[in-house]
């Protein structure tokens, strides 16, 4: 077994091979595309498998049971395009990628095509998805914005039964604080597989103060 697939799973739970050559194959695409359009900071790309992927596959054990999934902001796939392949092996699992960028959309649309990824990428900004995408298990951002604007983006899809899994670096204790002056949540925070000082806030619940 390799030490791509052990460090995979140890991330993201029981995958298959295949699902390691979509992610390598989709990895492969990154690095082509990145050379013609700025899909991640390119100081980032010598780390490109740990930072930006196996970061984003760690969202699949949070959330096993979910089908309906949506992602904000989703750029150059991280985490959308990655569950997107994740998803894969989850049958009649779903993804809906938000990305307003022509250039990162149509990166997006062509490697989750090759990667026969279940997945449907919306050409807009996130205020104009409000209406086209269905209602998800799961609303996802990463490295989109600061945690109250963020809620303000996904409030749409979290005022039901749904809960957002989101990426937040070391300062995301203070933005939690910043949150709740405008929001009341429950939330549940998961420490990073990857970078011990970043989380996954859970978040669920979702009410504005004036509702109270």
């Amino acid at each position: 077994m390799s030490a791509r697939l052990d460090g995979l799973r140890d991330a993201a739970g029981t995958v298959s091979r295949e699902t390691l050559e979509r992610l390598e194959s989709f990895e492969r695409d990154f690095r082509k595309w990145s050379a013609k359009i700025n899909l991640a900071a390119p100081s980032t790309l010598d780390t490109l498998w740990r930072r930006h992927i196996l970061d984003s596959a760690q969202l699949a054990p949070l959330a096993p049971e979910a089908l309906k999934w949506l992602d904000l902001g989703s750029g150059g796939g991280f985490p959308g395009a990655i569950m997107a392949i994740l998803l894969r092996e989850r049958p009649g699992a779903k993804i809906d990628l938000v990305e307003s960028n022509n250039k990162k959309a149509s990166f997006l649309r062509s490697v989750l095509a090759s990667c026969e990824a279940p997945a449907t990428v919306h050409v807009c900004r996130i205020e104009e998805a409000v209406g086209r995408v269905g209602q998800p298990d799961v609303v996802t951002a990463r490295a989109l914005a600061p945690l109250p604007k963020l809620l303000t983006l996904a409030a749409p899809w979290l005022r039901t039964d749904a809960r957002a899994l989101l990426h937040k670096g070391r300062d995301y204790a203070a933005e939690i604080t910043e949150s709740h002056d405008a929001w009341r949540f429950d939330l549940i925070e998961h420490r990073s597989r990857i970078d011990p000082e970043s989380r996954i806030l859970e978040i669920s619940g979702l009410l504005p103060h004036r509702s109270a």
